[in-house]
């Protein structure tokens, strides 16, 4: 009887597992899935990927010999109305040259519970679409239909490619939790590819060899008067290697500040060919090095020729340096000239589309052809100037050497002591400060000779914001005060990239919103265009609600709504590093009168915190005589990345900063 009661038991628990696993297979919709609200494991997701299985496999014919094909399966849970995006899906495909890419969306299906039973609504025509994004690059978009909170979107969709250089990247991680991850490739032994890792999370890894066999079919004619034709078959052997890789339970990668890319530590695997080794042939080595890597692109046609096109621009550079005996007068000269000629169109990629000429003919230009032609303008003016290829922070770091991991191309100049670097599709940009979207850790420069090397982007000197405040304090806790802020470097690009672009009316109206609503007069910008200076603005105000008035006593702190409020690093624990942009200062020099019939009854202690390994530095002096309190107070942040094994501290330190900031002067009355 016992032994009855196990089996029943047994079978039930078997029976549940069942029903209560996740099927991994499209068109397996369970009405649980549909009944679920929030996700077991993360309340605040708007949507989850239940799971996402992805194939890639080598197909071969005669005609093309082998073509890679991928499949990618997913199915999306959406919470909430934030997770609609979730429902609009986007893969991006090659087009150019006579590579192109197929690529089609299938069983593209969304779920929805209605009266207890599952609703079916298929992805019609009218919901897919194509745009071309340059001349190299495609994109196939669907936006599925009757989206609901609750629904459930799957699809499929497959890219068949003769670029087998490198496999589409693998993300196990998004910004949504994701309960199921599968990679799977099955290569032949012809190819030889390196697997890259990226993340803080690392999936099981399983790997099987099987044997496959190719087919290869051939006609032989004989005879002279009477003709035969003989068919016959080949075949071939060969050894597969299918590797999985398999990650669960993945939490949303959520952003936090001071994050360059969160995908650069998001749990992903790329592939880059290193070697094919095809029969009765010597093994052809790819991508295996930088040196490697940077030969194949400068002898592409749309980069090293390009280049050295000539006979376009040296009238013009020969008017344009004129008098100048100086290289630091020539680069300056010339460096301006481009970018006022060449207007960027937002294209990135190291490779030209239209070519230099063309550009400098129609004044626009993506921006391999603007920063190419820069440098070829240098050269011709006697200055040792190359490319340097770079990785944009929304491309990712270049961490592994294959070709892919470039994005952009800059100019540099080599002189003695270091590097010049140069980005002429930032109009406001000057040398060695380039717009933030470059600034990410590594380049390469590529020589003529061939030769390259390594380029770190991030800056070493501080971008330094200095502001000078005279306060006149009213016994109602009235503030009329006067602001001159100065602005070096890269937080003055960032003023002008922002703020000059925007009318003044409107700037004022968002300062003075931003600025506990205080009262703007006498407002005046010094040297908006003159970029070798920095940016200044000087402006009187009023404030009438930042003081506080306590019976006999005002509460004042002396940084008053300039002052920090929140520490913007929250997290528990970072497992990725702290990326500043650059090295900053923040300085305040603070003067304030205090009304008559007052003295200081309190003021706060004098602060100087450092926090070890050049990381940051926080100096806090305040003193009085008379009538008058003067407070200097120096935020220093001297590195551009902190690792992520710093982050506790740099997280205290940024809370103490902020704790003195918004301790107050105590008046009291006499």
């Amino acid at each position: 009887m016992k032994f009855n009661k196990l089996i029943i038991a047994l079978f039930l628990m078997v029976f549940v597992l069942k029903t209560n696993a996740q099927e991994f297979k499209l068109g397996k919709v369970s009405v649980a899935e549909l009944e679920e609200k929030t996700h077991p494991k993360d309340s605040t997701a708007v949507a989850t990927i239940l799971f996402k299985k992805g194939e890639v496999r080598f197909e071969y014919s005669q005609d093309k010999g082998f073509e890679m094909v991928t499949v990618v399966k997913t199915r999306v849970k959406i919470y909430k109305k934030e997770g609609y995006d979730w429902a609009n899906q986007a893969v991006q495909y090659y087009i150019g040259g006579n590579s192109k890419e197929g690529i089609f969306f299938s069983d593209a299906i969304t779920y929805n519970l209605v009266g207890g039973k599952i609703e079916k609504t298929k992805l019609k025509s009218d919901g897919e679409f194509d745009e071309k994004i340059n001349k190299y690059w495609g994109r196939k978009k669907i936006a599925m239909p009757n989206v609901k909170e609750g629904s459930i979107i799957e699809y499929e969709y497959t890219i068949r490619t003769l670029r087998i250089s490198e496999l589409k990247e693998w993300f196990f991680q998004t910004s949504i939790p994701v309960n199921y991850s599968e990679f799977t490739t099955y290569i032949p032994e012809y190819f030889v590819y390196n697997p890259n890792p990226k993340g803080y999370i690392f999936p099981k890894v399983t790997v099987d060899k099987s044997q496959k066999s190719i087919i290869i079919s051939s006609k032989e004619r004989s005879g002279f008067y009477t003709s035969k034709t003989t068919f016959s078959q080949d075949k071939i052997d060969y050894q597969e290697t299918k590797t999985t890789y398999l990650a669960k339970n993945l939490p949303a990668m959520k952003e936090e500040s001071f994050v360059n890319n969160i995908e650069n530590y998001t749990a992903s695997v790329s592939h880059e060919l290193a070697m094919t080794k095809f029969p009765n042939s010597l093994p052809e080595m790819y991508s295996t090095d930088w040196e490697t890597v940077v030969k194949k692109i400068y002898e592409n046609e749309d980069f090293g020729t390009e280049l050295d096109k000539t006979g376009y621009f040296e009238e013009d550079v020969i008017t344009l340096i004129k008098g100048l005996t100086s290289q630091e007068e020539k680069i300056a000269a010339i460096f301006n000239f481009v970018k006022t000629k060449v207007k960027w169109n937002d294209y990135t990629g190291y490779s030209c589309n239209d070519g230099v000429k063309k550009a400098y003919k129609d004044k626009t230009g993506n921006v391999a052809e603007i920063n190419l032609m820069l440098t070829a303008m240098l050269r011709f003016a006697g200055i040792n100037a190359n490319p340097v290829l770079v990785s944009t922070r929304s491309n990712g770091i270049a961490l592994f050497p294959n070709r892919t991991a470039f994005n952009y191309v800059i100019g540099a100049v080599e002189i003695n002591d270091g590097m010049i670097l140069l980005d002429a599709t930032e109009k406001y940009s000057i040398p060695n400060v380039l717009p933030l979207r470059d600034l990410n850790w590594y380049g390469r420069l590529i020589r003529k000779d061939g030769t390259s090397m390594e380029v770190d982007l991030m800056p070493k000197a501080f971008s330094k914001e200095s502001t000078n405040m005279n306060l006149v304090l009213g016994n109602n806790g009235s503030i009329d005060g006067k602001i001159r802020t100065q602005f070096t470097n890269h937080e003055a690009l960032y003023f002008r990239q922002k703020h000059l672009v925007t009318s003044k009316d409107n700037y004022l109206e968002a300062l003075e919103n931003k600025n506990n609503n205080i009262e703007i007069s006498d407002y005046v910008r010094e040297n908006e265009l003159e970029l070798s200076k920095p940016i200044v603005e000087n402006y009187s105000f009023k404030d009438s609600k930042t003081v506080e008035v306590i019976n006999d006593k005002i509460y004042i702190s002396p940084l008053i709504f300039l002052a920090s409020k929140e520490n913007p690093f929250k997290q528990e624990i970072r497992e990725y590093p702290v990326d500043f942009g650059y090295p900053t200062e923040n300085k305040y020099n603070i003067n304030i009168e205090i009304p008559e019939g007052y003295v200081v009854e309190s003021l706060p202690k004098v602060m100087n915190i450092a926090t070890g390994e050049n990381v940051g530095a926080f100096k806090y002096i305040i003193a009085n005589e008379g009538n008058k309190i003067q407070i200097s107070i120096t935020e220093n942040i001297n590195t551009a990345i902190v690792p992520a094994d710093f982050y506790d501290v740099l997280k205290d330190f940024f809370q103490q900063m902020i704790d003195k900031q918004n301790e107050k002067i105590v008046l009291k009355k006499v």
